[in-house]
């Protein structure tokens, strides 16, 4: 790994915009969901936190965490199994201060006593409804320089559909200060979008958050950076990589399978910056005599013997003699029995389509099948 030493420590907040996809988090946070084979989407943050030598990151979880639990463990696939720091996953109730949060000041303001006791002098706040890889090294230098009090990250892109009523945009001057934020910007075209990815100094963030807490505020864009825009020196760092927005069925269903493009799939995946999983120890993949498969991506222990096209399978699905599938994102263990035809269809953790089964979606409406379902 990666070891830049930078001074600063890693919060990923797990459950946030878990309302945009509802199918998804019915029993996982919206950082545990599935993307790209064999990854979860937290993968991406903590990975790229790792890559920049972060070796301390606490994950605040409000529900439904024991996916994620269960795929994070001790944080040893991160290199973060550590004596001091490493990874602190924080449940709510698991102290008397942590509670189910609201907005993002409840859950800093449940941690306070913790960020009080670290060392590293900054903080980066990151969610985990975005799948990139990014350089938090570059951040920490670009805040540092400009002497910011918080520097936020954007990038230039049209405003998802499925965000339209939950995001923030910005306006900046010509020295990349932020001079407006804009909650839930429904404009069309290119806008300058936050990422929620954020900078500060540890002292000045227990600050805010313990003003914020006393006077009753609950969201920290809204209440504290976009109240105080002239108040406080915010600036801006444009991200131009890869980024795979995760904000409603139809764009987790779009962004997986642009994955099968391969320039997109070495932008999210570059070699210099790998993407840590929980292993998983399974076979290669096996296409049996008489299968197709053609412009796919599949994760290792798949058993082929019908026909793939344009497909994300991730690992251990198995698609039956004679079966069908077709612009398909077919999730973990998914078993597709003989004669069935599924085309435009997203299938949960553990899904049976059971034999001659005809499923069909569209691009703009794919299907989805629950977790453990038998259809």
């Amino acid at each position: 790994m990666v070891n830049s030493n930078v001074n600063a420590l890693g919060v990923i907040f797990a459950n946030t915009y878990d309302n945009l996809v509802p199918e998804l988090v019915a029993e996982r946070s919206m950082a545990s969901i599935p993307f790209g084979g064999r990854y979860r989407l937290i993968d991406f943050t903590l990975s790229s936190m790792a890559n920049a030598g972060i070796d301390n990151v606490s994950v605040i979880v409000r529900k439904n965490y024991h996916s994620l639990m269960d795929h994070l463990g001790a944080g040893r696939e991160w290199d973060l199994t550590r004596k001091r720091g490493g990874l602190n996953i924080v449940p709510p109730f698991a102290e008397r201060s942590v509670k189910l949060y609201s907005g993002r000041v409840d859950a800093l303001e449940s941690i306070l006593n913790w960020l009080e006791d670290q060392k590293e002098r900054y903080v980066i706040l990151s969610d985990s409804y975005i799948a990139m890889n990014f350089d938090f090294g570059k951040l920490v230098d670009a805040h540092v320089k400009s002497g910011a009090d918080v520097t936020m990250v954007y990038n230039r892109a049209a405003i998802p559909e499925g965000a339209r009523s939950d995001n923030y945009t910005i306006r900046l001057d010509d020295n990349d200060r932020v001079v407006e934020i804009l909650s839930n910007d429904y404009r069309i075209g290119e806008q300058n979008l936050a990422m929620n990815i954020y900078v500060i100094e540890r002292e000045s963030l227990i600050h805010l958050i313990h003003d914020a807490s006393v006077r009753g505020l609950v969201y920290f864009e809204r209440d504290i950076l976009a109240h105080n825009v002239n108040i406080l020196n915010i600036h801006a760092l444009e991200y131009t990589g890869y980024v795979a927005h995760v904000c409603d069925m139809k764009s987790y269903f779009d962004e997986n399978l642009k994955l099968i493009d391969e320039k997109n799939l070495n932008a999210l995946f570059p070699k210099k910056n790998p993407v840590y999983t929980k292993i998983r120890d399974d076979n290669p993949t096996r296409y049996v005599t008489g299968s197709s498969v053609s412009n796919s991506l599949l994760a290792d222990g798949c058993v082929i013997e019908g026909t793939v096209e344009n497909c994300v399978l991730f690992r251990g699905v198995k698609v039956k003699k004679g079966a069908v599938v077709k612009n398909c994102v077919l999730m973990q263990d998914t078993v597709v029995e003989p004669g069935a035809e599924l085309d435009c269809v997203v299938t949960d953790k553990n899904v049976r389509i059971t034999a001659d089964k005809k499923l069909s979606g569209t691009k703009s409406f794919p299907v989805y099948v629950q977790k453990n379902h038998i259809v």
